[in-house]
């Protein structure tokens, strides 16, 4: 079980990382790949970005926190589970 969760949160980082650097590519941003990721990551990244919006329109620092926020779960996760 502990394995699976590292599997899914590292999947749900790669896919914020994807979504991070897709974004400096506008014309990618349109393609159904990164629609997809976008469909699966905006929602995630929103609950950050009512807190921190972006600065000056440009600079989202919202996949920080989001970042932050998943390492911190995973552990808690994984300690929980190990306890078991």
């Amino acid at each position: 079980m502990i394995q699976f969760i590292k599997i899914l949160f590292t999947s749900y980082i790669l896919l914020l990382m994807t979504r991070i650097i897709g974004s400096w590519f506008p014309r990618f941003l349109h393609s159904p790949f990164m629609g997809y990721v976008m469909r699966l990551t905006d929602p995630y990244l929103n609950l950050f970005r009512r807190f921190i919006p972006p600065i000056g329109g440009a600079l989202d620092l919202s996949p920080m926190l989001g970042f932050f926020v998943l390492q911190l779960l995973e552990n808690f996760l994984i300690k929980m589970l190990s306890r078991y």
